[in-house]
């Protein structure tokens, strides 16, 4: 995705939250000076593979959820997604987190040659200076929801998740399967409870660029809102 696809979404997003863009910029400039090198991500090639998206929601703990993952080609998991798979002996071949559960695994994950897309946003750049000079960058992806600048690329996406299946997209992925995910958490706040929505939306706008419909999505395209999508 090119980004000036995806900068008419941002612009809805950043309104939605009331978030600046600036941040989001000295965000992803702090990142690129963190890093002394990175990893190139069109090594990522997934052409004609099933990628398996991990979520981090509870269900990913389920028998039928990890055959799903089990049964891809690839694994990209987002956030703690991550250690559930880990923790049954599923291996992650790419990780997507913005550092703010579970930085250790990151580490763990980079130290041991496993591409990691790091993302930097308005508020996450106490964690990227705490984080990143731990990591080994050579296996690194610096990602960000502004421009692309530099290493530093963009291939949209607000959430952990919808960066993941959207990074999957860019690489060729075949088809896209959604082990983990859920959209309805009562236990969240209302900004929270906001980004769930967008990932959602996002999907939605992912499946309609791809012409296929994501399972994750069934009983839920009449109901969702795709304001702010550039989609009919």
């Amino acid at each position: 995705m090119e980004f000036e696809q995806w900068e008419p979404v941002y612009e809805a997003i950043l309104a939605d939250f009331g978030y600046g863009r600036a941040g989001d910029e000295r965000a992803r400039d702090r990142l690129a000076e963190l890093l002394e090198s990175s990893f190139d991500p069109g090594a990522l090639d997934w052409r004609g593979q099933t990628v398996a998206i991990a979520g981090g929601a509870d269900s990913m703990a389920k028998e039928s959820e990890l055959r799903l993952a089990a049964d891809a080609d690839v694994v990209v998991a987002a956030s703690i997604a991550a250690d559930r798979l880990r923790e049954h002996e599923i291996a992650v071949d790419c990780m997507v987190t913005d550092l703010d559960k579970n930085p250790e695994t990151v580490v763990e994950l980079t130290t041991a040659g496993t591409p990691v897309a790091v993302h930097a946003h308005g508020d996450n750049t106490a964690a990227l200076e705490a984080w990143v000079p731990k990591l080994d960058h050579e296996f690194v992806v610096p990602t960000t929801q502004a421009a692309p600048a530099g290493i530093v690329r963009n291939f949209g996406g607000f959430t952990d998740g919808d960066r993941a299946a959207l990074l999957a997209d860019a690489r060729g992925a075949a088809e896209l399967v959604f082990p983990g995910w859920a959209f309805d958490d009562p236990t969240v706040d209302a900004e929270k409870a906001e980004k769930l929505r967008w990932a959602e939306r996002l999907l939605y706008w992912l499946e309609r660029r791809r012409e296929q419909q994501f399972t994750v999505l069934d009983g839920r395209r009449e109901q969702l809102d795709s304001s702010g999508l550039p989609v009919e």
